[in-house]
C-alpha cells in the first residue's frame, strides 16, 4: 500500500521559493490502478517522483508497503527502487547503443542478479510485452511502440509491486499508445499496481480511479 500524508515539495528557484506539491495526502491500494491528470506545471511529475523514492518531501509522511521511507538514505532508497518500483517515461530513457535485451538486461546487472537468471528474465520481460523477435535490436532500429514496449520490460524484468507511468503514451501514435495502454492495463489485471501521469483524458477515464492535480494539490474524491 501507498500512503501519502501531508505530502509537500517546496523548491528554491533563483531564489524565490516554489511549491510544487502543496500538503497531498494520497492512498493507493495494492493492485490499485489510478490516473493522475493535470496541466504542466501541476506537481504530477513531481507527486510521482516522490512516491518513486527518486526524489524527497520537504515535509509529510510516505510509507510504502507499511514502511515509513520518508527519511531513509539513499542506499536505502535505491534498494526500495530497485524491489519495488518499475519507472516508464514518456522519451524511455534506453541506451542508444545497446540492444532490447541489453536495456532489459541493465537494472538486474546493477541489483546483482546472475548472469544465467539474467538472461531467463530478459526472454521472459521481452516475451511479455510481444518483443522476442527483436531482441537483438537497438533502439534507433525500433518504432516508438516498441521502444515503449523495451522499457516496460525493463520496468518489471524484476518483479516490482508498484508499476510508474509518466506520460508513457505522450510520444506515440494513437495506435502504438492504444497498444502500450493495453499492455499496462494487463499487467494491472494480473495484479501489479499501476499509476498513471497523464494529459490524455481517454488514457485516465480507462484507469479503476482518477484525480486531477492543479497548482500542487490533489482535487476530486479519488485520493482516499
Amino acid at each position: 500500500m501507498i500512503e501519502l500524508r501531508g505530502i509537500t515539495r517546496d523548491f528554491d528557484v533563483g531564489g524565490r521559493p516554489v511549491h510544487a506539491v502543496r500538503g497531498v495526502d494520497l492512498t493507493i491500494e495494492p493492485g490499485d490502478h489510478l490516473s493522475i491528470m493535470g496541466p504542466s506545471g501541476s506537481g504530477k511529475s513531481t507527486l510521482l517522483h516522490i512516491i518513486g523514492c527518486l526524489d524527497r518531501p520537504s515535509a509529510g509522511t510516505y510509507r510504502l508497503g507499511g514502511q515509513d521511507v520518508t527519511h531513509l538514505d539513499e542506499r536505502a532508497l535505491s534498494r526500495i527502487r530497485g524491489r519495488k518500483i518499475g519507472f516508464v517515461f514518456q522519451f524511455y530513457h534506453l541506451v542508444p547503443r545497446m540492444t532490447a535485451a541489453q536495456n532489459v538486461e541493465l537494472p538486474m546487472v546493477f541489483a546483482g542478479v546472475e548472469r544465467v537468471e539474467r538472461r531467463q528474465r530478459v526472454a521472459r520481460a521481452l516475451a511479455s510485452v510481444g518483443l522476442s523477435e527483436r531482441v537483438a535490436h537497438r533502439p534507433d532500429q525500433l518504432s516508438g511502440g516498441e521502444r515503449q514496449r523495451v522499457a516496460i520490460a525493463r520496468a518489471i524484468v524484476l518483479d516490482p509491486e508498484v508499476l510508474l507511468a509518466d506520460e508513457p503514451t505522450g510520444n506515440l501514435d494513437t495506435t502504438s499508445g492504444r497498444e502500450v495502454v493495453e499492455l499496462l492495463e494487463a499487467m494491472n489485471a494480473g495484479g501489479l499496481t499501476l499509476l498513471v501521469v497523464t494529459h490524455d483524458p481517454a488514457i485516465a477515464m480507462r484507469a479503476r480511479r482518477q484525480t486531477r492535480m492543479v497548482d500542487g494539490r490533489l482535487e476530486g474524491g479519488s485520493q482516499a
